[in-house]
Protein backbone atom coordinates (compact mmCIF):
# COMPACT_ATOMS: atom_id res chain seq x y z
CA UNK A 1 0.00 0.00 0.00
CA UNK A 2 1.09 3.44 -1.04
CA UNK A 3 1.21 6.95 0.88
CA UNK A 4 0.86 9.70 -1.43
CA UNK A 5 1.82 13.36 -0.14
CA UNK A 6 3.10 16.24 -1.48
CA UNK A 7 6.76 17.74 -0.37
CA UNK A 8 7.93 21.50 0.13
CA UNK A 9 8.30 22.05 -3.45
CA UNK A 10 4.72 21.05 -4.19
CA UNK A 11 5.50 17.60 -5.98
CA UNK A 12 3.73 14.66 -5.02
CA UNK A 13 5.77 11.76 -3.47
CA UNK A 14 5.09 7.95 -2.68
CA UNK A 15 5.63 6.29 -0.35
CA UNK A 16 5.90 2.78 0.06
CA UNK A 17 5.06 0.68 3.47
CA UNK A 18 7.33 -1.99 2.26
CA UNK A 19 10.20 0.16 2.32
CA UNK A 20 9.73 1.59 5.48
CA UNK A 21 10.10 -1.88 7.10
CA UNK A 22 13.17 -2.33 4.69
CA UNK A 23 14.90 0.91 5.84
CA UNK A 24 14.17 0.19 9.66
CA UNK A 25 16.40 -2.57 9.21
CA UNK A 26 19.27 -0.53 7.60
CA UNK A 27 19.35 0.70 11.04
CA UNK A 28 21.23 -2.34 12.83
CA UNK A 29 23.99 -1.22 15.08
CA UNK A 30 22.29 1.17 16.89
CA UNK A 31 21.99 3.67 13.70
CA UNK A 32 19.07 5.39 13.29
CA UNK A 33 18.66 6.86 9.73
CA UNK A 34 17.03 10.20 9.18
CA UNK A 35 14.25 10.56 7.71
CA UNK A 36 14.84 11.08 3.95
CA UNK A 37 12.86 14.64 3.00
CA UNK A 38 11.13 15.17 5.64
CA UNK A 39 9.13 12.10 5.81
CA UNK A 40 9.58 9.90 8.55
CA UNK A 41 7.78 6.53 10.10
CA UNK A 42 6.52 7.61 14.27
CA UNK A 43 9.37 5.13 14.97
CA UNK A 44 12.27 6.91 13.90
CA UNK A 45 12.77 4.66 10.99
CA UNK A 46 12.83 6.86 7.32
CA UNK A 47 10.45 6.03 4.60
CA UNK A 48 12.28 6.11 1.65
CA UNK A 49 9.88 8.64 -0.52
CA UNK A 50 10.11 9.02 -4.25
CA UNK A 51 8.40 10.84 -6.45
CA UNK A 52 4.96 9.80 -7.26
CA UNK A 53 5.72 6.75 -9.61
CA UNK A 54 2.75 6.28 -12.35
CA UNK A 55 1.72 2.47 -12.50
CA UNK A 56 1.87 0.56 -16.11
CA UNK A 57 -2.18 1.12 -15.83
CA UNK A 58 -1.92 4.28 -15.34
CA UNK A 59 -0.40 4.40 -18.63
CA UNK A 60 -2.17 1.72 -20.47
CA UNK A 61 0.61 -0.87 -20.56
CA UNK A 62 0.54 -4.30 -22.84
CA UNK A 63 1.01 -7.17 -20.77
CA UNK A 64 5.03 -8.50 -21.30
CA UNK A 65 4.56 -11.29 -23.79
CA UNK A 66 6.40 -13.69 -21.06
CA UNK A 67 7.60 -14.02 -17.66
CA UNK A 68 9.65 -11.44 -16.48
CA UNK A 69 12.84 -12.40 -14.41
CA UNK A 70 13.12 -10.55 -11.28
CA UNK A 71 16.37 -11.24 -9.53
CA UNK A 72 16.52 -11.71 -5.66
CA UNK A 73 19.41 -8.74 -5.77
CA UNK A 74 19.51 -5.20 -6.08
CA UNK A 75 20.97 -3.61 -8.91
CA UNK A 76 25.02 -2.38 -8.70
CA UNK A 77 24.20 0.68 -11.21
CA UNK A 78 21.39 3.61 -12.45
CA UNK A 79 21.93 3.85 -15.79
CA UNK A 80 20.70 7.30 -17.67
CA UNK A 81 19.42 7.26 -20.56
CA UNK A 82 17.63 9.82 -23.02
CA UNK A 83 14.90 8.50 -25.55
CA UNK A 84 16.72 9.70 -28.35
CA UNK A 85 13.24 11.57 -29.32
CA UNK A 86 11.82 14.98 -30.08
CA UNK A 87 12.33 17.52 -27.08
CA UNK A 88 8.80 18.31 -27.26
CA UNK A 89 6.84 21.22 -25.83
CA UNK A 90 3.66 19.32 -24.68
CA UNK A 91 4.70 18.54 -20.64
CA UNK A 92 1.10 16.80 -19.86
CA UNK A 93 0.79 13.56 -17.87
CA UNK A 94 -0.91 12.46 -20.87
CA UNK A 95 2.11 12.88 -23.33
CA UNK A 96 3.68 10.90 -20.87
CA UNK A 97 1.59 8.37 -20.90
CA UNK A 98 1.55 8.66 -25.03
CA UNK A 99 5.44 8.49 -24.56
CA UNK A 100 5.20 5.00 -22.13
CA UNK A 101 2.65 3.47 -24.60
CA UNK A 102 5.10 4.51 -28.07
CA UNK A 103 8.32 3.29 -26.07
CA UNK A 104 6.72 0.19 -25.44
CA UNK A 105 5.08 -0.56 -28.63
CA UNK A 106 8.83 -0.06 -30.60
CA UNK A 107 10.28 -2.54 -28.24
CA UNK A 108 7.85 -5.37 -28.15
CA UNK A 109 6.52 -5.03 -31.78
CA UNK A 110 10.12 -3.54 -33.66
CA UNK A 111 12.49 -5.07 -31.37
CA UNK A 112 10.59 -8.07 -30.48
CA UNK A 113 11.04 -8.27 -26.74
CA UNK A 114 8.95 -9.17 -24.70
CA UNK A 115 8.16 -5.63 -23.02
CA UNK A 116 9.04 -1.99 -22.75
CA UNK A 117 13.24 -2.41 -21.70
CA UNK A 118 13.46 0.20 -19.05
CA UNK A 119 12.54 -0.11 -15.21
CA UNK A 120 11.61 3.49 -15.38
CA UNK A 121 10.65 6.72 -17.56
CA UNK A 122 10.28 10.64 -16.92
CA UNK A 123 9.14 12.79 -19.27
CA UNK A 124 9.97 16.73 -19.79
CA UNK A 125 6.69 17.18 -17.76
CA UNK A 126 8.95 15.63 -15.00
CA UNK A 127 6.23 12.66 -14.68
CA UNK A 128 8.15 9.23 -13.59
CA UNK A 129 6.36 6.07 -15.78
CA UNK A 130 6.71 2.56 -14.26
CA UNK A 131 8.27 0.67 -17.01
CA UNK A 132 9.17 -2.94 -17.61
CA UNK A 133 6.35 -5.27 -15.42
CA UNK A 134 6.76 -6.05 -12.04
CA UNK A 135 9.66 -2.76 -11.12
CA UNK A 136 7.44 -1.25 -8.77
CA UNK A 137 7.11 -4.32 -6.86
CA UNK A 138 10.58 -5.18 -7.45
CA UNK A 139 11.93 -1.82 -6.22
CA UNK A 140 9.63 -2.01 -3.19
CA UNK A 141 11.23 -5.26 -2.56
CA UNK A 142 14.90 -4.30 -2.93
CA UNK A 143 15.05 -6.83 -5.91
CA UNK A 144 15.49 -6.14 -9.74
CA UNK A 145 13.62 -7.07 -12.70
CA UNK A 146 15.98 -7.27 -15.55
CA UNK A 147 15.49 -5.53 -18.25
CA UNK A 148 16.80 -4.72 -21.67
CA UNK A 149 18.62 -1.21 -21.94
CA UNK A 150 22.49 -1.59 -21.24
CA UNK A 151 24.26 -4.47 -23.64
CA UNK A 152 26.00 -6.79 -21.35
CA UNK A 153 24.82 -5.27 -18.04
CA UNK A 154 21.27 -5.73 -17.91
CA UNK A 155 21.19 -8.33 -15.03
CA UNK A 156 22.85 -5.41 -12.60
CA UNK A 157 21.47 -2.47 -14.01
CA UNK A 158 18.17 -0.18 -13.70
CA UNK A 159 17.60 1.95 -16.25
CA UNK A 160 15.98 5.03 -16.50
CA UNK A 161 14.77 6.76 -19.71
CA UNK A 162 14.45 10.30 -20.08
CA UNK A 163 12.59 11.98 -22.86
CA UNK A 164 14.09 14.14 -24.96
CA UNK A 165 17.74 14.43 -27.22
CA UNK A 166 20.20 16.39 -24.99
CA UNK A 167 23.28 15.70 -27.95
CA UNK A 168 23.34 20.10 -27.66
CA UNK A 169 20.62 21.32 -25.50
CA UNK A 170 20.27 20.14 -21.95
CA UNK A 171 17.10 18.84 -20.32
CA UNK A 172 14.19 20.78 -18.90
CA UNK A 173 14.11 21.68 -15.44
CA UNK A 174 11.15 19.50 -14.56
CA UNK A 175 12.64 16.51 -16.01
CA UNK A 176 16.07 17.10 -13.97
CA UNK A 177 13.88 17.81 -10.24
CA UNK A 178 12.48 14.55 -10.85
CA UNK A 179 15.50 12.64 -12.19
CA UNK A 180 17.16 13.99 -8.81
CA UNK A 181 14.44 12.54 -6.85
CA UNK A 182 14.61 9.33 -8.23
CA UNK A 183 18.12 8.19 -8.09
CA UNK A 184 17.59 9.35 -4.35
CA UNK A 185 15.02 7.30 -3.83
CA UNK A 186 16.56 4.30 -5.71
CA UNK A 187 20.16 4.55 -3.74
CA UNK A 188 18.01 4.58 -0.86
CA UNK A 189 15.90 1.70 -1.03
CA UNK A 190 19.05 -0.42 -2.59
CA UNK A 191 21.72 1.26 -0.50
CA UNK A 192 24.14 2.42 -3.33
CA UNK A 193 26.73 5.51 -3.41
CA UNK A 194 25.86 8.37 -6.35
CA UNK A 195 29.11 8.66 -6.68
CA UNK A 196 29.74 5.10 -8.13
CA UNK A 197 26.17 4.02 -9.03
CA UNK A 198 25.30 6.67 -10.97
CA UNK A 199 25.96 6.28 -14.56
CA UNK A 200 25.59 7.22 -18.25
CA UNK A 201 24.94 4.54 -21.09
CA UNK A 202 27.88 5.07 -22.53
CA UNK A 203 30.05 5.06 -19.32
CA UNK A 204 29.44 0.51 -20.51
CA UNK A 205 28.43 0.91 -24.34
CA UNK A 206 29.42 2.11 -27.16
CA UNK A 207 27.14 5.02 -27.81
CA UNK A 208 26.54 8.66 -27.16
CA UNK A 209 23.35 8.26 -25.07
CA UNK A 210 22.61 10.12 -22.90
CA UNK A 211 23.72 12.75 -25.15
CA UNK A 212 26.69 15.44 -24.35
CA UNK A 213 24.39 17.92 -22.85
CA UNK A 214 22.94 15.30 -19.84
CA UNK A 215 26.24 13.47 -19.76
CA UNK A 216 27.87 16.38 -18.74
CA UNK A 217 25.37 17.03 -15.99
CA UNK A 218 26.18 13.55 -14.32
CA UNK A 219 28.47 14.79 -11.90
CA UNK A 220 26.01 17.57 -10.79
CA UNK A 221 22.96 14.76 -10.53
CA UNK A 222 25.30 13.11 -7.82
CA UNK A 223 26.24 15.64 -5.44
CA UNK A 224 22.96 16.51 -5.37
CA UNK A 225 21.41 12.98 -4.76
CA UNK A 226 24.34 12.52 -2.53
CA UNK A 227 23.37 15.44 -0.62
CA UNK A 228 19.49 14.75 -0.26
CA UNK A 229 20.62 11.22 1.52
CA UNK A 230 23.58 12.11 2.99
CA UNK A 231 22.63 10.72 6.54
CA UNK A 232 21.40 7.42 5.24
CA UNK A 233 24.00 7.02 2.87
CA UNK A 234 27.24 7.69 6.01
CA UNK A 235 27.39 3.59 6.91
CA UNK A 236 27.08 2.89 3.15
CA UNK A 237 29.96 1.07 2.51
CA UNK A 238 29.32 -1.34 6.08
CA UNK A 239 25.62 -1.56 5.10
CA UNK A 240 25.52 -2.48 1.47
CA UNK A 241 24.01 -5.91 0.36
CA UNK A 242 26.75 -6.37 -2.60
CA UNK A 243 29.56 -4.65 -3.85
CA UNK A 244 30.09 -4.92 -8.31
CA UNK A 245 32.20 -7.72 -9.42
CA UNK A 246 35.13 -6.51 -12.04
CA UNK A 247 32.71 -7.45 -14.83
CA UNK A 248 29.91 -5.25 -13.51
CA UNK A 249 31.70 -1.52 -13.61
CA UNK A 250 31.90 0.79 -15.90
CA UNK A 251 34.49 0.52 -19.28
CA UNK A 252 34.05 3.90 -19.99
CA UNK A 253 34.20 2.76 -24.27
CA UNK A 254 35.30 5.92 -26.75
CA UNK A 255 32.00 7.77 -27.93
CA UNK A 256 31.47 6.77 -31.50
CA UNK A 257 32.07 10.14 -33.89
CA UNK A 258 28.88 8.88 -35.65
CA UNK A 259 25.66 6.71 -34.22
CA UNK A 260 22.63 5.75 -35.75
CA UNK A 261 19.31 8.61 -35.78
CA UNK A 262 16.13 7.38 -35.02
CA UNK A 263 13.70 7.14 -32.74
CA UNK A 264 14.26 5.46 -29.62
CA UNK A 265 17.67 4.45 -30.83
CA UNK A 266 20.34 5.46 -28.19
CA UNK A 267 23.12 2.73 -28.38
CA UNK A 268 23.46 -1.13 -27.51
CA UNK A 269 21.17 -2.70 -25.63
CA UNK A 270 20.98 -6.11 -25.37
CA UNK A 271 23.85 -8.48 -25.67
CA UNK A 272 25.44 -11.83 -25.79
CA UNK A 273 25.68 -11.85 -21.50
CA UNK A 274 22.36 -10.82 -21.28
CA UNK A 275 19.60 -12.97 -20.98
CA UNK A 276 16.24 -12.84 -23.73
CA UNK A 277 15.06 -9.43 -23.63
Amino acid sequence: MNEERRDESGRHTQVDRRTVLRTTAFAAGGVVLGGIMGISTPGGASAAAGPKVYTRSDWGARSPRSKIEVMGRGPTHIVVHHTATANVSDLSTSRAAALSRAIQRHHMDNNGWSDIGQQLTISRGGYVMEGRAQSLRAIGAGHHVVGAHTANHNGHTIGIENEGTYTSVAPPRDLVDSLVDTCAWLCLVYRLDPDEAIVGHRDFNTTGCPGDKLYAMLPRLRKKVGSRVQEQLRHLSAAADTQPAPEELPTYPAVPGAERVADFYHGPTVGDRDTSP
